[in-house]
């Protein structure tokens, strides 16, 4: 099992969207067989079988990163658009307020002109840059009233947090213009490697469509065999607390404790899976959070959300929602993240399976944590 690293992956990622009948079993994640080392391209210069399936599981899985990447440069343009339409309605409003105060030391200096006092030279006034520089600029200090003084006051206090506010909101629409450019950019990432995935597929005879459907098939069993393995190991795991805790019964007050955590935990996990199991069926749509169709990490989101616990939107966010386990501990309910940088991720159900939407083109689904290989795997979180 990879190392349980935490820190987020850089660079934005992209949502998916389904690929048609041709996208079967034959485009899961496949690693290299063990023959195709000594593979050779075809006499006619195309790629060999097992280079073909190899660059169909290659494109896959950038197109399920770039859905995740699509995911987060989605959730931080929303956030960013609130913050800056805020900024917005403040600078306006504030604009007004300014707009007030000006009008009231206009009013003063009309009645300062009336009764024959030296009125405030307009352009010293709006080149001043604070009350006491128009002050001596102008040598009204003596003659100002202290509501006079008061009014400048305001003014200035007003014009320099409008200022402020401005360069806010100017450096916030700047931010949210990159980060909607990121969004288009993995928006049109994700069709265009199931496009060149499809591609590929399409230039397969019958006969290498067949080889390809039973290499899935063996990949299955192998999957289904380190399942079983797991599943001992897990029910070995937690027979031996059961019996020490049958010897030892009402020795520690501290077992209660953990019962009580652990009857909790068991009473939310069974409503994510009774969630997850209801949504087996349902098409991998990249940016999909339900209830129709989903990608990975809307399903476990909305998952856990009906155990009545909100989870964030992306994989890089939800592994670190919660608490590390290994996966020998893994709990039903759990979720395991996959890949280096943490683009997959299902709910583990016990006996070394899991629910997950798998990728574009597949259906959510039960399938063996080992689905594509040992080694992808990255972490276990347990959410609460």
């Amino acid at each position: 099992m990879a190392s349980h690293r935490k820190s987020r992956p850089t660079g934005t990622r992209v949502a998916g969207i389904r690929t048609p009948a041709l996208a079967t079993a034959a485009l899961t994640s496949v690693a290299l067989l063990s023959q195709s080392a000594q593979a050779a391209p075809a006499a006619d210069g195309r790629p060999s079988l097992e280079e073909v399936e190899k660059k169909v599981d290659d494109l896959y899985r950038q197109a399920e990163s770039a859905t995740e990447k699509y995911n987060a440069a989605k959730e931080k343009t929303t956030k960013q658009r609130k913050q800056v339409d805020t900024l917005l309605d403040d600078v306006a409003k504030r604009t007004q307020k300014l707009n007030e105060e000006r009008e009231r030391l206009g009013t003063f200096a009309a009645a300062q002109y009336r009764t024959g006092a030296a009125a405030p030279d307009t352009a010293t006034f709006l080149l001043a840059d604070s009350p006491q520089d128009y002050f001596d600029q102008t040598q009204l200090m003596g003659r100002m009233t202290s509501r006079q003084k008061s009014a400048v006051d305001d003014y200035f206090t007003e014009q320099s947090a409008t200022m402020k506010k401005r360069q806010e909101a100017s450096r916030n629409l700047h931010t949210l213009t990159e980060t909607q450019s990121d969004l288009q950019t993995a928006k049109s990432t994700v069709p265009k490697k199931l496009s060149d995935a499809r591609e590929l597929l399409s230039k397969l005879n019958a006969e290498q469509k067949a080889r390809l459907a039973a290499i899935q098939k063996k990949k299955e069993q192998e999957a289904a065999r380190k399942a079983a393995e797991l599943a001992k190991q897990q029910a070995a795991a937690e027979q031996k607390p059961k019996e020490e805790a049958g010897a030892k019964s009402g020795s520690s007050s501290n077992s209660g404790s953990s019962a009580s955590t652990g009857s909790s935990y068991d009473a939310k996990a069974a409503k994510v899976l009774a969630f997850a199991r209801a949504q087996v069926g349902k098409p991998y749509v990249w940016g999909a959070t339900g209830p129709g169709s989903y990608d990975c990490s809307g399903l476990t989101q909305a998952a856990w959300k009906a155990a009545g616990v909100s989870l964030p939107r992306t994989t890089y966010d939800q592994v670190n929602a919660g608490t590390t386990v290994s996966l020998a501990d893994a709990r039903p309910g759990d979720l395991i993240f996959f890949y280096d940088d943490i683009s997959h991720v299902g709910i583990y159900i016990g006996n070394g399976m899991m629910i997950h939407a798998p990728k574009p083109g597949a259906y959510v689904r039960e399938e063996s944590v080992y689905y594509a290989g040992s080694s992808i795997i990255h972490s276990v979180v347990r959410p609460a």
